[in-house]
């Protein structure tokens, strides 16, 4: 609540009444509410702010250690003290290297990108240069987290996905040449951890620490995630583009109408990952194993926990990745996106007797979105309007066992074009130097 008071611009110390949750759950008793009304009155009538907050910029810390270690153990105490960490170890923000990190900005420093919510900090491109030089992240990183912290500051009901108990996440994907230039993974294992590409951690790491810091997300204060957003890194991974079938469109073209070629960004808040095993066991044809692996996909989708209801009319269920080497044969055998699309959403379709029994109309009913509301006529129901919504990307590694399905709570998918500064070859070139080669042929 703290939060929210201060994300609308109100003092951060508002007069505030707090009762246990289980005041508000069906069949309470409210009698603890009429005992403590005169502190509702006092609140309402006699609350005088403290809060005065200083302007200018913040003062930077100093940490002193009798050795390096010393100080940098400390530094990562501090964080941990002043809630400004996640519990893994980080690089503490000197001037050096937060300058060094805004190499990779088009914009200056001072840019304010927005309010980020609930808390409503100011958000701005030397903040996303602090939090990615705290989470590990290199300059030519920084093109990327700028752009994914746009689209999740024009995300539709943002604040709410910061703090809703479902616990959604920003999954962000990449598309154009620039994914490849910084590193980051398309294929095996993209979205763990990869000591050969290792900028989607990172990057990750540095819009959930903003998350945190900027945004007031802290476990049980800032977010009600009952269980948490699952990971500490978020989803930032890149569509295997060279894999995909010939005709088949890029996500960023499809969904944004991104020419080809152009780097960019789509950021979609998922709230669970699924592995669905898509290859058969036998010998089946080309055509039972594709299409075997289609039901068993829908099969997944088809469920009535309404995790996709944010996004019925605009947004999406979900991502759906399928490995490029099962798109080629798709393709083969005549299968297009949009007929996998058609086919997803056609059989994903929950019957109205399966959504009653698990109580899934009264969140229609309650929804308040007129479309969505509208759509408790339809039976079966399906999970989002149109096949369109459903977000179907190529990526992963060479193997044609399983596909990924990544639900999602995530009312809209927001694209963003990305900007690099025109030393970015020269950064590439410091990469190199830094990392060592980055080509698929220097790949163990």
């Amino acid at each position: 609540m703290r939060n929210a008071v201060s994300g609308v611009g109100l003092a951060p110390d508002a007069a505030m009444v707090t009762f246990p949750v289980n005041l508000f759950l069906p069949g309470s008793d409210i009698a603890p509410l009429e005992a403590r009304r005169r502190e509702v009155y006092d609140g309402l009538t006699r609350w005088k702010s403290d809060f005065a907050q200083a302007a200018g910029s913040a003062k930077m810390l100093t940490v002193e250690g009798s050795s390096y270690e010393d100080a940098l153990t400390k530094a990562n105490n501090l964080l941990l003290t002043n809630l400004w960490g996640d519990g893994l170890p980080l690089w503490p923000a000197t001037k050096e290297r937060v300058d060094w990190i805004l190499q990779g900005s088009t914009a200056p420093r001072t840019k304010v990108l927005g309010k980020f919510a609930p808390r409503g900090g100011i958000t701005t491109i030397e903040t996303c240069a602090i939090a990615l030089a705290m989470a590990g992240g290199r300059p030519e990183y920084l093109p990327i987290l700028v752009a994914a912290v746009e689209a999740c500051l024009d995300s539709v009901g943002f604040d709410q996905l910061q703090a809703t108990s479902g616990g959604p996440f920003p999954a962000v994907i990449v598309n154009g040449p620039i994914a490849k230039q910084i590193r980051l993974n398309s294929g095996f294992g993209l979205l763990g951890p990869d000591p050969q590409r290792p900028a989607g951690a990172s990057i990750g790491r540095a819009l959930r620490l903003i998350q945190q810091n900027v945004g007031g997300a802290l476990p049980g204060v800032g977010t009600m995630a009952i269980f948490g957003a699952m990971r500490y890194t978020n989803a930032v991974f890149a569509e295997d583009e060279e894999g995909l079938p010939p005709g088949w469109q890029t996500h960023a073209n499809q969904r944004h109408g991104f020419e080809p070629g152009t780097n960019s960004v789509s950021v979609v808040f998922a709230c669970g990952v699924t592995n669905v095993r898509r290859r058969g066991a036998k010998k089946e044809t080309p055509e039972e194993d594709a299409l075997n692996g289609m039901w068993r996909m829908a099969d997944y989708m088809r469920t009535p926990n309404l995790a996709a209801l944010s996004g019925w009319e605009k947004g999406t269920p979900g991502i759906m990745m399928i490995a490029p080497i099962v798109a080629r044969r798709m393709a083969e055998i005549g299968w297009t996106q949009k007929s996998i699309r058609d086919f997803l959403w056609q059989n994903s379709r929950i019957p109205m007797e399966h959504m009653r029994r698990a109580g899934a109309p009264a969140w229609i009913e309650i929804d308040s979105n007129p479309v969505t509301r509208a759509s408790i006529d339809l039976d079966p129901w399906p999970v989002c309007q149109k096949p369109d919504n459903i977000v179907l990307v190529v990526a992963g590694g060479g193997h044609p066992t399983h596909s990924y399905w990544l639900q999602a709570h995530s009312p809209s998918v927001i694209g963003k074009v990305v900007r690099v500064p025109e030393t970015f070859e020269r950064l590439l070139t410091d990469a190199d130097r830094d990392l060592g080669c980055g080509d698929d042929v220097c790949r163990i």
